[in-house]
């Protein structure tokens, strides 16, 4: 069994791609669900945020495997597999482990560095975990993966630039944003939004000048009891928007939220802000704001695709290469905790072999030697038992060493095949094994 990643990120797809397979958590849960269906699927987990769709699975054959997965994607992004392909990554085995471990420690993100993605992989976890998606393998996994993207940020300085989209996209307005009278209508009330004006208000911008807008306003009024920020209801947001100087726009919305005649037509009626211009901030995928509203006047765009143009930057030179030493490390030590893990079943099954042998054959020999005083007894149990430790000492210590080289798991099927272990035995281990995990 190995694990197999099949995704699209910023780094593969443009933008439209992306918004056409981008999913809410409902379809993710259900795409989780439609790829356990496939007969070479155990496992599976589905990431996806603004710029990623990622779907993981445990896969015992990986061909199938691969074909079920890049099938539920492309039909989820509305496009062919032949399509896909020209989108898509995969990663198997060692290379999908290590595609994690550095998705979760913010090196594939768009915002390098980032750390939202930390609970963005915990969400995937959780969620697979609730809906029994994820069993002991993939649960490792992602354990593991959380615990490095923790380490990454602690011992370096890799999100001392923008730890955020949120904050990326803000940083890109420059300083209006903390210019008195400033004014910021948010739209939407999930966790981008809460994160937004967490981060509003962290960076002194006095509450009354935050308006939020949901389409459910019970959601946004969450957020004016949670930070004292201001709500409006949806159905008059316009009113809003006409007296906002940045609009912080991540609703998840299906379709166009902020679409160029109704911006077009809140303009005509004028601009009652501070600077006389409006910027949207448009961190949403799909996108809330329609591409023609770049092009009125007074109106500027901040979206992912500019922020990804933006997130290169020479001063991570040196924690972008201890964050890959950390990853590097990381994955030689859990790929070889995986591979121990394989191996050790074997050797158990192995001695329980040997321990039986000894105890039948101390039996059948103390049958027949009646009247043996008990200390001599002792000694034969013990001398049958150090030779069968010394017969089984040298292969069980030799697969051990070599659990971690290319071999590593022949190693352990031929030690099964040439001692002819009972492969139920073998499995009762791995079982007690992933009981106690």
């Amino acid at each position: 069994m190995s694990v197999l990643v099949v995704g699209m990120s910023h780094r593969s797809a443009p933008i439209d791609v992306l918004e056409r397979a981008s999913l809410d958590t409902d379809a993710a849960v259900k795409l989780a669900h439609r790829a356990l269906e496939s007969a070479s699927v155990t496992e599976a987990a589905v990431i996806s945020t603004c710029n990623r769709v990622e779907v993981y699975v445990e896969a015992d054959r990986f061909h199938n495997a691969l074909e079920d997965v890049s099938h539920l994607l492309a039909e989820q992004a509305g496009m062919g597999r032949e399509d896909l392909v020209h989108h898509a990554y995969v990663h198997y085995d060692d290379s999908a482990v290590a595609h994690l471990f550095s998705v979760a420690s913010g090196m594939d993100s768009m915002i390098l560095g980032e750390s939202q993605i930390l609970g963005q992989v915990r969400q995937a976890l959780h969620t697979g975990q609730a809906e029994s998606t994820i069993g002991s393998a993939l649960n490792a996994l992602f354990q593991q993966a959380l615990r490095i993207g923790k380490r990454g940020h602690a011992e370096t300085g890799i999100d001392r630039l923008a730890p955020s989209t949120v904050t990326a996209g803000l940083d890109a307005v420059g300083p209006v944003v903390t210019a008195p009278g400033t004014r910021f209508l948010v739209a939407g009330a999930g966790t981008m939004a809460s994160l937004a004006v967490r981060t509003l208000v962290e960076r002194g911008v006095a509450p009354h000048r935050i308006m939020v807008a949901n389409r459910t306003f019970q959601r946004a009024y969450e957020l004016v009891a949670t930070f004292g920020v201001s709500a409006v209801r949806w159905e008059a947001m316009d009113v809003e928007l006409s007296a906002a100087d940045v609009v912080i726009s991540c609703t998840g919305a299906a379709g166009s939220v902020f679409a160029t005649d109704r911006v077009s037509r809140v303009l005509d009626a004028g601009l009652s802000n501070v600077t006389g211009e409006l910027v949207f901030v448009d961190l949403a995928l799909p996108r809330d704001v329609e591409a023609g509203v770049s092009e009125l006047e007074s109106v500027s765009v901040i979206d992912l695709v500019t922020l990804a143009a933006r997130s290169e930057n020479a001063e991570l030179a040196a924690d972008v290469q201890q964050v890959r030493a950390i990853v590097d490390d990381e994955v030689r030590s859990f790929l070889a905790a995986k591979s121990q893990s394989r191996v050790t079943p074997t050797v158990v099954a192995l001695r329980s072999m040997a321990t039986e042998v000894v105890e039948a054959e101390t039996s059948r020999l103390l049958g027949r030697l009646h009247g043996l005083p008990d200390e001599q007894v002792d000694q034969v149990r013990l001398a049958l038992k150090r030779v069968a430790d010394k017969l089984i000492h040298a292969p069980t210590v030799r697969v051990q060493q070599l659990v971690d080289g290319p071999g590593g798991l022949t190693y352990a099927d031929a030690l099964s095949d040439l001692f002819a272990l009972d492969p139920a035995a073998v499995q009762a281990v791995t079982q007690v094994k992933g009981e106690k995990a």
